[in-house]
């Protein structure tokens, strides 16, 4: 297409390189190899996330966030 200035460009050529720009980023998306998962690393750091959640106290039944904070506040 050459150098134009977009301004210049009337809509169907716009769409049309928008529609090149985008399939030629597709094509190139599609042609990466799939990543290799390290899955000892991922399992690690899913039990690292699920030791490290927050937990609410014994006996706080399930009152949410604010409520605890609330509770707290009023003490």
């Amino acid at each position: 297409m050459g150098e134009r200035v977009i301004a210049d460009l009337t809509v169907d050529e716009l769409k049309s390189l928008i529609a090149e720009v985008v399939d030629d980023r597709m094509m190139r998306y599609w042609r990466q190899p799939e990543p290799v998962i390290d899955k000892v690393a991922l399992k690690k750091t899913l039990e690292s996330i699920a030791s490290h959640r927050w937990r609410s106290p014994p006996g706080a039944g399930r009152l949410g966030v604010v409520e605890m904070l609330r509770a707290d506040r009023d003490r």
